[in-house]
């Protein structure tokens, strides 16, 4: 109750020896012994009274009347989530259906779409505008420009 082990109890018992002396420690023990006995019938006294109480106030006919509430309440709860799930599952095989459906008319669709004819090479190059050179993009493909001189030259300076 207190959390005291038995090494505690001892440590405390032989403070007390020493303190109170060996004459008067068994009448002092006595007491002590005598007032927890006391505060024990307290606190069970007060309890059957709480108990008597609680009876006589009807509290026991309330907390039946709340648990009922609460089962029922519990009950319709649970038939309304698996109305929800039901209807889920429903809504979900239509739309997985209406999916399919969609799926299968894309299909056909595209079936039905004549693909088109491959193109020549040559009519493409002639149809494709001559590509412009642009002086400000590199060409990898190009020649490499020849190296100009530098714009400041480097001046040596003498030691």
């Amino acid at each position: 109750m207190f959390d005291i082990s038995f090494g505690e109890l001892l440590i405390v018992g032989v403070v007390a020896l020493i303190v109170l002396g060996p004459e008067r420690l068994p009448t002092v023990a006595r007491t002590i012994g005598a007032l927890v006995g006391r505060a024990q019938r307290f606190v069970a006294s007060v309890k059957s009274d709480i108990h008597q109480h609680s009876q006589m106030a009807g509290f026991d006919d309330l907390k039946q009347d709340v648990q009922q509430a609460a089962d029922a309440f519990r009950s319709q709860i649970e038939s309304e989530v698996a109305g929800v799930r039901e209807l889920s599952q429903q809504i979900g095989q239509t739309a997985q259906a209406v999916e399919q459906e969609a799926g299968q008319l894309l299909d056909e669709a595209a079936r039905q779409i004549a693909p088109p004819e491959p193109a020549d090479d040559s009519s493409s190059a002639t149809a494709s505008p001559a590509a412009v050179p642009d002086d400000n993009q590199l060409d990898l493909f190009e020649a490499v420009p020849s190296a100009a001189p530098p714009d400041n030259p480097v001046v040596k300076v003498r030691e």
